[in-house]
Parts: C-alpha cells; sequence; structure tokens
C-alpha cells in the first residue's frame, strides 16, 4: 500500500521557527518549534537547525510518506537569494533563503512567503477573515506589518512588500529622512520595540509582555503601553481610512494582551473612520503562519485544500 504523499510547513520568526507536516488535506501530524536564536551562531546555523529539526520531524511522524511540497514563510521579504526587509534577525537579509529550502528537498516543489502574508492568507480562507473584502490582517509579534486583502486574495505590491507599515513616517519631521536616519514606527509599535522602550524607562531589562503585565499595577508601566496603543492606533485609523476594510483582526504574539489593546484601537476606528470597521482577533493568533506555511506546501504540491481542514 502506498503512503499519501505529505506537505512540510516552515515559519522563520523573529525569536522561534516552527515546523509542521500535514497530509494534503491539511490535517497536522505533527509539529514542534525552536528558537531562532538558541545557538547565537547566526542566520545559516539558525537555517540549518530548522532543515534539521524538519528531517527529524519528517522521520518520526510520516517516514513512509512522499514529501510533495514545501512551503516557507518568513519574516521580511524572501527571495531565492536573500531575504530584504528583514533588520531583528541579524544576517537573515544575506542569507540565500529560497536556495537553500530548494537544495534541502531537490525535486520538491517549494512555495514562499512573507509571514504576514501567509498568516493573512490562512485567515482568508478559514479563519477572522472569510468573506471580508476587503480586510486587514495586523501582526503584532516581534516586528509589525499588516496584509491587505482584497478581491479573495493577499495583495502583495509590486516588490512583495505591501503593508511593511514598520517602516511608517512617524511625523513630519521624518518626511524625506531616509530610514536609516529616523526611528521607524517598528522600532515603537513591535513587541521589540516596546522591549527596547520598557528596559530603557523601566529601569531593568523586561519583554513587551512583561511591560503589559505590569501595566495592570505600575502607572509608569501603563503609561508606556498607552503609548503603545495611541500610536498602533494612529496608524491603524489612516489605513482604515484609506482602505475601507469590513473587518481588522489582529495576530501575533501581542493578543495575548488583547484586553489592554482594544479598546484603545476601538475608541480610534470608531472617532476617526467614516465607516468603522469591525475589529477581532485572528482566528489563528499565535500560528497563522505556520497555518499558511502548510498551505503553502500544499499549493507548491497543486493540491485543493479544504475549506473544513482546519475546523
Amino acid at each position: 500500500m502506498v503512503s499519501p504523499p505529505v506537505v512540510l510547513g516552515l515559519d522563520f520568526g523573529g525569536t522561534k521557527i516552527a515546523v509542521a507536516v500535514s497530509d494534503l488535506a491539511g490535517r497536522r501530524l505533527g509539529a514542534t518549534t525552536i528558537d531562532s536564536r538558541a545557538d547565537s551562531g547566526g542566520a545559516a546555523q539558525a537555517m540549518d537547525r530548522c532543515l534539521t529539526t524538519a528531517r527529524e520531524l519528517l522521520a518520526d511522524v510520516a517516514p513512509d510518506h512522499h514529501l510533495a511540497g514545501v512551503g516557507a514563510a518568513t519574516l521580511g521579504i524572501p527571495y531565492d537569494d536573500r531575504v530584504e526587509l528583514a533588520p531583528t534577525l541579524p544576517g537573515w537579509g544575506e542569507l540565500p533563503f529560497g536556495r537553500l529550502i530548494r537544495e534541502a528537498y531537490p525535486g520538491v516543489p517549494v512555495k514562499l512567503a512573507t509571514d504576514v502574508k501567509a498568516a493573512a492568507e490562512a485567515e482568508l480562507r478559514w479563519g477572522a477573515l472569510a468573506g471580508c473584502d476587503p480586510g486587514l490582517y495586523v501582526n503584532l509579534g516581534t516586528g509589525l506589518a499588516v496584509a491587505i486583502v482584497a478581491g479573495g486574495t493577499v495583495i502583495t505590491g509590486a516588490h512583495g512588500a505591501s503593508g511593511e507599515i514598520g517602516y511608517n513616517l512617524r511625523s513630519t519631521a521624518d518626511v524625506s529622512v531616509g530610514a536609516e536616519r529616523r526611528t521607524i514606527l517598528e522600532h515603537v509599535v513591535s513587541g521589540q520595540g516596546l522591549e527596547s522602550t520598557g528596559t530603557a524607562r523601566l529601569g531593568r531589562p523586561v519583554t513587551a509582555a512583561d511591560v503589559f503585565t505590569l501595566a495592570r499595577t505600575r502607572p509608569d508601566a501603563a503609561v508606556l503601553t498607552e503609548e503603545f496603543v495611541r500610536e498602533l492606533a494612529l496608524h491603524l485609523a489612516n489605513l482604515a481610512i484609506a482602505i475601507d476594510p469590513a473587518r481588522i483582526v489582529v495576530g501575533g504574539g501581542l493578543v495575548r494582551s488583547w484586553d489592554q489593546l482594544e479598546p484603545g484601537l476601538r475608541r480610534a476606528l470608531d472617532a476617526a473612520v467614516p465607516f468603522p470597521p469591525e475589529l477581532s482577533v485572528a482566528r489563528f493568533p499565535s500560528d497563522a503562519p505556520l497555518i499558511g506555511a502548510l498551505a503553502l506546501g500544499v499549493e507548491a504540491a497543486g493540491a485543493v485544500l479544504g475549506a473544513e481542514a482546519f475546523a
């Protein structure tokens, strides 16, 4: 009896790398995660550890199955010879991303995407953006980006960089100033940004999650989260005015603090946007990029994934 084919999904994030194997119906056979920076060996070593982990997972959960496709989602904009706009993981930009993955799986079709667009694809097909036209997916994790959904597809842009609002100007003083000479939005409104700001202003090392926890009891931390939400709300409201989305969904690690994020975002949208959109947490708040990567793998294999796969 011939074993059915499987696909591999790889999700490269700023702090962790997730790997999963599924069948062609999208049912996960196994998954695991590793730290992106665990050995401090740089980008090449992180890729090596990911591919080793993937090989071990395939051997464990699908030893006799044919690998039919690989989907890879990453922070930044992936190409075969590099990754653009990936400053949060040192050395990642110079990594021949697509080529290394294709070389690891010779003869297996591979499809690449940014992590945020892969997440939006998962939400569009099976999650909170299903039926929304247009819609917005907002990723609040180590970095900051959005994905725009319109006409039943995720908009990529001319260079694959649509929705990279982490590079947004923050004030009129930023006009005509290069990104390398100003504080871009992602430096402030992101998990990494809040960690840096919190560590500097609270007098001890803290994570973004720590800042939100402290904000419940400490006024100085509460000021930080209020500033964070206010600046995010400014850019989200402007996006909503420009795009007129039916719904905005938010995913990423910071949605664990949704009760502290949602009220300020909701007030800003209601006050500023002519037709305020719905606002909710994504259906897959923490693993949408991985689910999207599996979908990319299925697409690469030429299969059709049923909507019930992730029900």
